[in-house]
């Protein structure tokens, strides 16, 4: 290059409108003008001595080098721009001593690539692009976002290169350049993350590959909600399957779990009939204390033996300790002469129910104890004891950790007692299974008394909403009577017993005005809709206007009569 004056060439080109690259044989860069270095945005000092390779992407730089005489004109994406570069031999007389590169701006070109980056750059997917030889053009923020990699790191790199660094297993756009069609594989990156990589090849008119465009998705959460997700349905299943087995069962018992509260309640019973430690149910009278011993059993290794159930409460004290303990022949005045085994003994391989356990006088509570902490009894008037074998199942009513605080009760025979706790809640607390109660009792006294009789929504609504003190047993009882007085085929909102009319509320003497106003509107429009057979003849009989019947009814949820 010796030939040229350089200071001269710098300040011609300077003068010129056009970006203007000079470089020696070698593709090394010389020199380039102010128009270049604002659309390389970098001071020619940065890019002095390099090879137009730093700043041109390979391909175009080949294809350079091979320019000879006539001048080779390309588009490419230089810097930040799309420019129209033409490459000229410099030299004479056969002698080639370098090249001169002529960079057009494409204002048009230009505007567009600004706006196509940007909407690339606000894309989620993370977008990759290079030239139709496999060298980077550009990558979006939201690559770097997932990858971890700056841009500026990968612009202008090959992708063998970036593979051979170990950048990515394996290139889906060397895959796209060689197969010239759309490649998509799964990639882990060196950041951990799993990307889904789809590569799309873009075609010049000739059948040429000029860009090839790689869309990477993070995959990496998909695939951790989707293995939760099969994790869940693993468990759903096994937990469905788990709750067909236990409604089964309390088919067979007559057992009605149909909310939440009690399909918890089936489980653990379920779940407890597997082991033979004792177990303290608790709940109010009437809420099937007995019904779950007696599921615990059923379902045990000791389905096969006794069940033996004791009401503590019922036995004359006197006579308690002898129930439960046995005799030996004339062991006090009025003992058989045989002798007799007590509960505890009949029991003996299989499973006692001490029902209403709260009730045991404090001197019967230390020998009951003994009992189940040594597995032996001792019959009254014997001093040899005699080894158990025997799950013991209480139930009470009663509160017995306050009958622990007052002295009422053994803290250590309620500790002992109360190894597995099962508390069964008032049907109160869920109002889920009164439907279902009504119906199995409905069903079951129907077919006792051979008859056919319904309950009605507006008397199935008041029942659902009483609290039923009395729980089940009140259930039972009341669905007995209706089906045995009611004359008629269907069990009516009148048919029903004062305190469920009143839908288990407070009286009217006991509401504010608001709400007495309110229940009497709803007792007044429901008992006059069924009999009556439109909502003219409703308002004739309460004496107000059609519409403010129409009105309340849906105001009450009533439905409407035409």
């Amino acid at each position: 290059m010796a030939s040229l004056n350089l200071p001269d060439i710098e300040r011609v080109m300077d003068a010129l409108g056009i970006g203007l690259i000079v470089t020696d044989n070698e593709g090394k860069i010389v020199t380039f003008n102010n128009t270049t270095e604002k659309i390389l945005d970098s001071p020619r000092e940065n890019d002095l001595g390099f090879s137009c390779r730093k700043i041109i992407s390979g391909s175009h730089s080949d294809k350079m080098f091979q320019c000879e005489q006539e001048m080779m004109e390309e588009r490419i994406y230089l810097g930040k721009e799309f420019v129209e570069v033409k490459t000229v031999p410099i030299g004479g007389n056969g002698q080639k001593d370098g090249f001169l590169l002529l960079l057009q701006e494409e204002s048009k070109e230009k505007d567009y690539a600004e706006e196509l980056k940007k909407i690339i750059d606000y894309s989620y997917d993370g977008f990759w692009i290079t030239d139709g030889e496999g060298y980077t053009i550009m990558v979006n923020s939201a690559y770097e976002r997932i990858s971890g990699a700056k841009a500026e790191d990968l612009e202008g790199k090959h992708m063998k290169e970036l593979e051979e660094e170990g950048f990515c297993s394996e290139s889906v756009t060397l895959k796209v350049l060689e197969q010239k069609e759309p490649v998509t594989l799964i990639h882990e990156l060196f950041s951990g993350k799993r990307v889904l990589v789809t590569g799309n090849p873009v075609f010049d008119d000739n059948g040429n590959i000029t860009k090839v465009v790689t869309n990477v998705r993070d995959i990496s959460e998909l695939i951790e909600l989707k293995e939760k997700l099969e994790r869940t349905q693993a468990l759903t299943h096994h937990y469905e399957k788990r709750m067909c087995e236990i409604q089964r069962k309390c088919g067979e018992y007559e057992i009605v779990a149909k909310s939440h509260e009690m399909i918890t309640l089936m489980s653990q019973a379920a779940r407890l009939a597997e082991f033979d430690s004792t177990v303290l149910i608790t709940g109010e009278t009437g809420v099937g204390k007995e019904v779950i011993a007696r599921f615990i059993q059923k379902n045990g290794n000791r389905q096969e033996m006794p069940f033996v159930k004791v009401d503590c409460g019922a036995i004359p004290e006197n006579l308690l300790e002898s129930e439960l303990f046995g005799h030996e022949a004339g062991a006090f005045t009025g003992a058989l002469k045989s002798g007799k085994p007590g509960k505890f003994e009949v029991a003996d391989g299989g499973t006692i129910l001490l029902d209403e356990v709260g009730e045991l006088p404090k001197e019967l509570q230390v020998k009951i104890l003994r009992v189940i902490q040594d597995f032996e009894l001792t019959r009254i008037g014997c001093v040899t004891p005699r080894k158990l074998d025997v799950q013991v199942i209480a139930c009470t009513n009663r509160n017995l950790e306050e009958m622990v605080a007052k002295g009422e009760f053994r803290e250590d025979l309620y500790y002992r007692l109360s190894v597995v706790p099962l508390h069964i809640p008032p049907l109160r607390e869920r109002k889920d299974d009164i439907p279902f109660l009504i119906r199995h009792f409905v069903r079951n006294y129907n077919k006792r008394y051979d008859v056919n009789k319904g309950i009605s929504a507006p008397a199935m609504e008041a029942m659902m909403s009483y609290s039923w003190p009395g729980n089940i047993r009140e259930v039972e009882n009341l669905i007995e009577r209706l089906i045995i007085m009611t004359p008629h085929s269907t069990i009516e909102y009148q048919d029903l017993p004062p305190q469920i009319k009143l839908n288990g509320k407070k009286s009217l003497s006991e509401m504010s005005m608001p709400e007495a106003v309110s229940t009497l509107e709803k007792r007044m429009l429901r008992e006059a809709a069924e009999e009556m057979n439109s909502t003219r003849e409703i308002a004739r009989k309460l004496g107000v206007s059609q519409s403010t019947v129409v009105r309340k009814m849906n105001q009450y949820g009533l439905g409407v009569k035409e």
